[in-house]
């Protein structure tokens, strides 16, 4: 029987090695960090909360949450999706599930953190899994996404430039703030923090590959205040309104 529902493809390419390996090195450790940092710092006033991170094979969370001591489920809408995380599977400290990613196997509010990263930004019904998160999510939604609002806006030009680099990289879709806050309004959910986690455009440090500078100079940015205006990837927490 057909099933009426739209079905998103597995997004397998963000838990593969070969996209691990954009963040491999000095440089993309620098960068996960501050993503990780960020994360943590949102979760620290919610030590119990159990998690759920959607697409989160690429491991970039689930393991320094897991070493943090939280309760992690990564999902992943194909079995390969897991083998970024296998290790932390088989030592108990991370539980893997997979489904498809728009019909997700847990009750209504029965998670109280959902984290959707590296996920939205590649999702054709994108719509349709902001949906699910929030049915899913008790307390509170975490997610990223590239914005319009920044450097971003010149990406048709550094696209050529960061496929020359990485070899596979996708197209994306760029996001202005008021629709992705709109989206989740709808289902109840209203935005609590925003942070921006770079001013310059990530290919540009992968280009430098020199943390200290690409720290001092992300320092300069955001002293000046260009990161809070025009920074890029954003990471939002929005909390169920009660």
């Amino acid at each position: 029987m057909d099933d009426a529902r739209t079905v998103e493809p597995a997004d397998i390419e963000t838990a593969s090695v070969g996209y691990a390996q954009r963040f491999a090195g000095p440089i993309g450790t620098w960068m996960l960090g501050r993503q990780s940092d960020i994360v943590l710092d949102l979760l620290a006033p919610h030590r119990q909360d159990t998690i759920l991170d959607v697409g989160g094979g690429h491991a970039q969370l689930a393991r320094p949450l897991a070493e943090a001591g939280y309760a992690v489920t990564v999902h992943g809408s194909a079995p390969e999706c897991s083998t970024q995380i296998q290790d932390l599977a088989d030592s108990g400290t991370c539980r893997f599930v997979c489904a498809p990613m728009l019909e997700l196997p847990f009750e209504s509010g029965s998670v109280d953190t959902v984290l959707c990263f590296r996920l939205l930004t590649h999702c054709d019904e994108w719509p349709a899994l902001v949906a699910e998160l929030c049915r899913v999510a008790k307390r509170a939604v975490i997610i990223d996404y590239p914005t319009s609002q920044s450097l971003n806006a010149f990406s048709g030009g550094l696209f050529s430039a960061k496929k020359k680099l990485e070899g596979n990289t996708r197209t994306w879709r760029l996001f202005r703030r008021e629709e992705l806050v709109d989206a989740f309004r709808e289902h109840g959910f209203v935005c609590k923090t925003e942070r921006k986690q770079f001013f310059l455009p990530m290919v540009l440090h992968r280009i430098l590959r020199c943390p200290p500078l690409s720290g001092f100079l992300e320092g300069i940015c955001r002293c000046f205040g260009l990161t809070r205006l025009w920074g890029s990837p954003v990471i939002i927490e929005l909390e169920r309104n009660p």
